[in-house]
């Protein structure tokens, strides 16, 4: 069933709860990246455990027509995964992570739509996050689900 977009968004919310330091990694590192940059990517949202990224549609994203490309809508999860288990750790026990598992299901096409990836963590431990990322495409009044993800990240 669609869900509005604004029942899916807090647009442009950055918590000041979120370890400052931690905030400039999530800005410098992973929005930052030639990646993030190169996809448009921007931050939507940010708070303890819970991170929202936009993407454009962009014709050098497609894998045919208007299709959004499956490996862009993977690029998009990992990074939003990534800043959802960044966004709740401390800069005091947490210099880094990467990913150390992503699982994906495809649910139906991005047809030449933005995209809204939404990323909450589901479980915190000393080394391991774990987070569910849903990805929608938008459309001016529904968002569709077009993929969700389960991605745990290793904390260093």
């Amino acid at each position: 069933m669609p869900q509005t977009i604004a029942s899916l968004s807090r647009q442009h919310e950055r918590d000041p709860s979120v370890d400052p330091r931690m905030r400039t990694m999530i800005d410098t590192v992973l929005m930052g990246s030639p990646v993030a940059r190169t996809l448009g990517i921007p931050l939507a949202s940010l708070a303890p455990d819970h991170v929202e990224l936009e993407m454009p549609f962009l014709p050098t994203n497609v894998t045919y027509g208007s299709i959004v490309h499956g490996g862009v809508i993977a690029t998009l999860i990992d990074i939003t995964g990534a800043a959802a288990a960044a966004s709740g750790a401390s800069a005091e026990e947490v210099k880094g992570g990467a990913t150390s598992s992503l699982s994906i299901q495809y649910l139906a096409p991005a047809q030449g739509a933005a995209l809204r990836a939404v990323a909450t963590v589901v479980r915190r431990g000393r080394r391991q996050v774990v987070t569910d990322v849903s990805v929608y495409a938008e459309a001016p009044d529904e968002g569709v689900l077009v993929a969700k993800a389960l991605m745990s990240s290793a904390m260093f």
